[in-house]
């Protein structure tokens, strides 16, 4: 249609995308020149940069990352120098940057440019080391919880000595693999190196070896000596988990009750495993624990 005011395109039901009027420069219109055909809309550039819709919008409410452009019907329409910015803010947002602080960095008008960049590669590189350093933690967790101990069934036998079953340890996850202290073991055991596991097993030693002497010679439960040596048991068991007092109790119970655990202690020295029992026993008393109501917490 042409009207005194200029040339109108009439679309369907009377509605005008656009009106193309003279000017003393020549047309004008209201859509996008040509060159900003190039221009990404908000949709293909949120997906572009793996990011919501809502959180550019979002950012440009605020004023960190505004689009430069709009289309006639008011969309946004982001540049290659938008684009260029939201990268930006991507980039210090990973690296745990807030927003406003975002903003004050890119505003900046003493910034440099380029010693942004550089600090921006010295930062994800640092995050990088540390992203790989966590891998490798999980890595080692992951097998931690798949083979229960980190050590391949010579490294065991030759660690713990010949009466070590590599099979306890499986049995110990199907039993109590689901609780956090199985969890809380895996993380731990995870981290031990052989030498570590040496130490731990020396350690062993000499309890069992104090145990056992202290067994023989009759020292008397809840005296300061068999509390002392059941202090030292509970805490070579938090070499692997927390325990507690009552935990202890429950194992000085499974110590008498499996025949394995019983068999292992008594070939230590007979009667030992009834002698610790008894020692675990009265040191929880004195530590505000019933042994006959304890539970594994």
């Amino acid at each position: 249609m042409i009207t005194g005011r200029g040339i109108g395109v009439v679309g369907r039901a009377g509605r005008r995308p656009g009106r193309l009027a003279l000017g003393d420069n020549g047309p004008m219109s209201d859509h996008p020149p040509p060159s900003a055909a190039r221009d990404l809309t908000v949709g293909r550039a949120a997906a572009l940069l793996g990011v919501s819709v809502k959180t550019l919008h979002h950012w440009d409410d605020i004023g960190l990352a505004r689009p430069s452009g709009r289309s006639g019907t008011g969309y946004r329409l982001y540049a290659d120098a938008d684009v260029a910015r939201l990268h930006r803010v991507l980039v210090y947002r990973e690296l745990g940057f807030p927003l406003a602080a975002i903003a004050d960095l890119l505003d900046d008008p003493a910034a440099d440019a380029r010693a942004h960049l550089r600090r921006q590669r010295t930062q994800v590189a640092e995050r990088m080391d540390r992203l790989r350093h966590m891998a490798g933690g999980i890595d080692r967790l992951l097998e931690a919880l798949e083979r229960g101990l980190p050590l391949s069934a010579e490294e065991q036998l030759a660690i713990f000595g010949e009466d070590w079953q590599p099979g306890w340890v499986e049995e110990a996850a199907e039993r109590w693999g689901a609780g956090p202290q199985w969890t809380q073991y895996a993380e731990r055991v995870a981290e031990k190196t052989p030498e570590e596991w040496k130490a731990v097993a020396a350690a062993t030693e000499a309890l069992n070896a104090d145990l056992a002497a202290a067994a023989h010679g009759g020292v008397a439960h809840g005296s300061v000596a068999a509390n002392q040596l059941a202090e030292r048991h509970r805490a070579l068991m938090s070499t692997y988990f927390e325990c507690t007092h009552a935990m202890q109790v429950c194992m000085g119970r499974m110590f008498t009750e499996d025949p394995r655990f019983a068999a292992n202690f008594d070939g230590i020295e007979p009667g030992l495993a009834s002698w610790l029992r008894e020692a675990i026993d009265a040191n929880a008393r004195a530590n505000g624990v019933d042994p006959d109501t304890a539970v594994w917490t």
